[in-house]
């Protein structure tokens, strides 16, 4: 699969926002209140981010998006990942990686000494790409999010 990694743009939110509130209704049963999640997170950013220590990107094959990922200010000195997403059709493709890679690799070059992010247990998928990247799972606890029962997970790497 052909696909490149640009700059999020504002007019990538009610794509991201929908691809979100749809697959993680369709794949876990997540109810209404996840789109809003999304949503909040991605208003934050647009309003608030610092260009100069955070940024977002998507994959796209030409006007077809792909996937995305963010990578914010959790502190002076640690990132979070956020909003690591990939549409199904390019899932084994290498945009994951590809994704990943850039946000760490960002990371890195901003002088942060970390990145955390937080998941649900049930991402198998995203777990095994993050322990494959260095990863540690530091937390997992049970939870009711989102309409379901969940396990809350959180990875973090130093670097």
């Amino acid at each position: 699969m052909n696909y490149a990694l640009r700059p999020f743009e504002a007019a990538d939110t009610d794509w991201l926002v929908a691809e979100h509130a749809d697959h993680y209704a369709q794949a876990e049963g997540f109810d209404e209140t996840f789109g809003p999640l999304v949503a909040d997170i991605i208003a934050d950013f647009l309003k608030n981010h610092d260009p100069q220590s955070e940024a977002g990107w998507i994959a796209h094959n030409g006007a077809e998006r792909l996937g995305s990922i963010f990578c914010v200010r959790s502190d002076a000195t640690t990132a979070k990942l956020r909003l690591f997403y990939v549409v199904e059709a390019a899932r084994g493709s290498g945009v994951a990686q590809a994704l990943l890679d850039q946000c760490l690799s960002v990371a890195r070059a901003k002088a942060y000494q970390g990145l955390t992010l937080w998941t649900h247990e049930s991402h198998a998928a995203a777990g095994r790409i993050y322990k494959r990247n260095g990863f540690t799972r530091t937390a997992a606890k049970p939870t009711h999010s989102f309409g379901v029962d969940l396990v809350e997970e959180t990875w973090q790497i130093a670097f």
